[in-house]
């Protein structure tokens, strides 16, 4: 028996991962496969073409297939192993085929036609509306109007970046994996923080390694070191480990896939009649061109750069009075700016961290989302989770109604990615007047405990999961008629909109008195350290928003470029960041190779989203700052045309009904320091 092909016998219906296994997943696969072949059959012999019977029909199907392929893609990402890996590359070929089954089906495309061009006189909604549009263009965006040779062509394609796209990831996960800097001297430990120490100290023992201090490239432990290392020759040779993943010339570089993977989109975006691949992104998206996008990063790079080199300057010569430094590196970079900040503002990491017991942080997330939508958490030790240190919630609304379930993971392991997201393993959906709620997930990778201390967050995690949670609440809070319109699935460009807004309340006291207190103590978050973190958070805005800058242009210049045209990774690198590159360059270091944003996920020609999101949030946190940060009115405003909206309608619609008004950039310029 397949527990992934019975109906789910969990609480509601969450996946049963105490009885799936690895084996269970193929079968699980091809068998759903067939099943939404069937129910796509069986929307073609409708003697009738209508919207019912076709487009919303269409959105309904493959809803097995949905589910059983997020839990195998989620597990890939969170808790994978060889043989997962190994399946997801017999796997994702299959879906690719499935997919283009769909959307290269003649019959299947016509009645779709039909519909559309009668879309004037069907009187739709403007979700039906919606879905209409977004269903005929998933069609000519993939190929429905190619002729049979150009459609086998597209379908190679697809099937090789699929696997490409696995492969790069999976190269980055194991170099992460494989490096360990072993430090044997407690000498060389100086300058770190205690909790840092005892983390590596159990790093070590884990791996086998007792006596000794291990650190590795996860970031709980590579940012800590870089930022308080004293040792400036283990920072580098650090440093060196983490930034030249992908491109040492063995069996785990990944500068060939980055070609065979651009060199692929560009053929699939030409082939569909587009010029670059990054026309075929845009045409999808808020910012809809590459000129408006380049236009949007140059301008804010020349707002930025000035401030970012005075701060470079600054910091030059701080670690000259300091330590005699007549070089800025970059890997000096993190451990002078924390000390230069601690100088300014007498605030760092470890006189924060007290305040940031993770359990605790958790609970303030929750109770901000109570205060804001009437949320409540409640922990569902009977769901089934996929490692021990994954926890469920039920979610209940303000009446006590189900919600959604929530999954937080928080810890890092050798089975999981870098970084933090959040994701889905059920969307939410309206079907014969019953709303189908979902299933969200986030994934961090936090400081563990150790055997003396509890999870202490730095605030950049703290604003991380504040980031994180903002997406599951649009996930958690959806409120849509089809599952392709529902939750986060909106334009790009927009997405990160509810997860940007929400770090706000990151510098609020009103709401880090919620949870902001002393984990020893239990004293709240004093009022002066709460002004030294809103003062602090302008700190050096100028080289980190030139950083987002740099990784945009990157992007943009490798999907808006002839791939003929890139001859060598390393020096298209080089010269697309020269014009932002604010320190030395490091011989041997490269970004490209382990960019996984966008040669493994969905930010290819997407990643200036990351800026364009800021200037929404900043906008929209302005009205909350008008009225108040938990004002009633202004959260159900934002929850009703944002969160619960989805992509039901243009972002450009939601968002002047949330804000009256079309977004403005000021917002941002003055939050980050940049308005002159």
């Amino acid at each position: 028996m397949n527990p992934l092909l019975e109906k789910f016998n969990t609480p509601f219906e969450t996946p049963p991962f105490d009885k799936i296994k690895n084996e269970h997943f193929l079968e699980a696969i091809q068998s759903a496969i067939q099943e939404a072949k069937s129910e796509i059959a069986k929307i073609k012999t409708k003697e009738k073409t209508d919207f019912s019977n076709t487009i919303a029909a269409m959105d309904l199907s493959g809803q097995k297939l949905n589910r059983i392929a997020s839990i195998f893609f989620n597990l890939n990402a969170a808790e994978t192993n060889e043989t997962i890996q190994s399946l997801a590359r017999e796997i994702s070929p299959l879906l690719t085929a499935h997919s283009n089954d769909i959307l290269l089906d003649e019959d299947l495309f016509e009645r779709v036609k039909k519909i559309y061009h009668q879309k004037e006189t069907l009187n739709l909604n403007a979700e039906q509306h919606t879905l209409l549009e977004k269903t005929f263009k998933s069609f000519i965006r993939n190929g429905a109007n190619l002729n049979p040779e150009e459609k086998q062509k597209l379908r190679e394609i697809d099937k090789d970046l699929s696997q490409l796209g696995l492969q790069f990831g999976e190269h980055v996960l194991a170099e992460t994996n494989r490096y360990e800097l072993v430090i044997e001297e407690e000498k060389d430990l100086e300058g770190l923080p205690e909790t840092v120490i005892d983390a590596a100290a159990l790093t070590a023992e884990e791996k086998g390694k007792t006596g000794k201090w291990v650190f590795t490239l996860a970031f709980p432990s590579y940012v800590p070191f870089m930022t308080y290392a004293k040792n400036r020759q283990l920072r580098e040779t650090l440093f060196m480990a983490y930034n030249t993943k992908g491109n040492k010339g063995d069996e785990l570089d990944n500068k060939q896939i980055i070609k065979e993977i651009l060199k692929l989109k560009h053929e699939r975006a030409t082939l569909l009649g587009y010029n670059r691949f990054s026309d075929f992104v845009l045409e999808e998206r808020m910012a809809e061109s590459g000129e408006k996008v380049l236009g949007f990063l140059k301008d804010l790079l020349a707002k930025a750069k000035p401030k970012a080199l005075e701060e470079i300057r600054e910091l030059q010569e701080f670690a000259l009075k300091t330590d005699g430094l007549d070089q800025l590196q970059k890997w000096d970079f993190s451990y002078y700016s924390e000390k230069l900040k601690m100088e300014k503002y007498q605030i760092d990491d470890e006189v924060l961290k007290p305040y940031f017991e993770l359990n605790a942080t958790i609970l303030g997330v929750f109770e901000t989302a109570n205060r804001l939508f009437g949320l409540q958490f409640q922990p569902n030790i009977k769901i089934p989770v996929y490692h021990k240190d994954v926890t469920a919630y039920e979610v209940l609304d303000r009446h006590g109604k189900h919600l959604a379930v929530f999954y937080a993971d928080f810890f890092p392991r050798s089975g999981k990615r870098n970084g933090a997201w959040m994701t889905s393993y059920k969307g939410q959906y309206k079907q014969d007047g019953k709303d189908s709620r979902p299933q969200i997930s986030i994934v961090c990778n936090f400081t563990k405990p150790t055997k003396t201390t509890p999870s202490l967050l730095t605030f950049n995690e703290v604003t991380t999961l504040f980031h994180e949670f903002g997406h599951a609440l649009h996930g958690m809070l959806a409120d849509g008629t089809y599952e392709s319109l529902s939750g986060t699935s909106v334009y790009w460009d927009f997405v990160e909109l509810p997860s940007q807004i929400f770090e706000n309340w990151c510098y609020e006291k009103t709401c880090l008195d919620l949870f902001a207190k002393h984990h020893k103590t239990g004293e709240k978050i004093p009022l002066d350290l709460v002004e030294k973190i809103k003062q602090a958070s302008n700190f050096q805005q100028g080289y980190q928003t030139v950083r987002q800058i740099s990784f945009g242009l990157l992007d943009m210049a490798y999907h808006s470029t002839d791939p003929e045209m890139i001859g060598d990774i390393v020096s298209f690198e080089k010269q697309v960041m020269g014009e932002t590159d604010l320190l030395p360059v490091t011989p041997g270091t490269l970004m490209s190779t382990s960019f996984s944003h966008i040669f493994q996920g969905g930010y290819a020609a997407g990643y200036y989203s990351y800026k364009w999101a800021e200037v929404l949030d900043a906008d929209a946190f302005e009205l909350f700052l008008e009225k108040g940060v938990f004002d009633q009115e202004t959260a159900e405003s934002f929850r009703k045309n944002i969160l619960a909206a989805g992509g039901r309608e243009h972002p450009k619609i939601l968002f002047k009904r949330f804000r009256g008004r079309e977004p403005r950039p000021d917002a941002l310029l003055k939050r980050a320091g940049l308005k002159i």
